[in-house]
């Protein structure tokens, strides 16, 4: 068979196959995503503080209206609920958030010389 005989087969072939594949029914996203956020959040922190040098700490802030709360600690009870600790002008605060409502800022800062920095406390229920 000639070279150019067979590319023209091939070029068929690929063509039939193409047409004829019916397309990959597609998952809901929301249901997976939003099982697994809670998790990616906890990870994405955690790769955070991991990646931090020894005079470094992760500032961690959520936005409630207009005061930021300092996070302390991430605690999941539920795979689709959040419950942040931390501070803000008043004092000690606590939120209880769905994850996917979750929007933190995280900032990477200088601990003072002498001081021991800060980890974000990241705390999920025992199995």
């Amino acid at each position: 068979m000639p070279l150019g005989e067979f590319t023209k087969q091939l070029a068929q072939q690929a063509i039939l196959s193409a047409t004829t594949k019916e397309p990959a029914p597609k998952e809901a996203p929301s249901a997976k995503a939003s099982e697994n956020a809670g998790a990616a959040i906890m990870g994405q922190v955690g790769a955070m503080q991991k990646a931090l040098k020894e005079d470094e700490e992760l500032a961690l802030y959520f936005q409630n209206g207009s005061e930021p709360l300092r996070v302390l600690e991430i605690f999941l009870p539920a795979p689709k609920v959040a419950v942040l600790s931390g501070s803000d002008q008043a004092g000690f605060a606590r939120v209880i958030a769905a994850v996917e409502s979750l929007q933190l800022v995280a900032r990477v800062v200088k601990v003072k010389p002498g001081a021991k920095p800060h980890r974000i406390a990241l705390v999920t229920p025992k199995s």
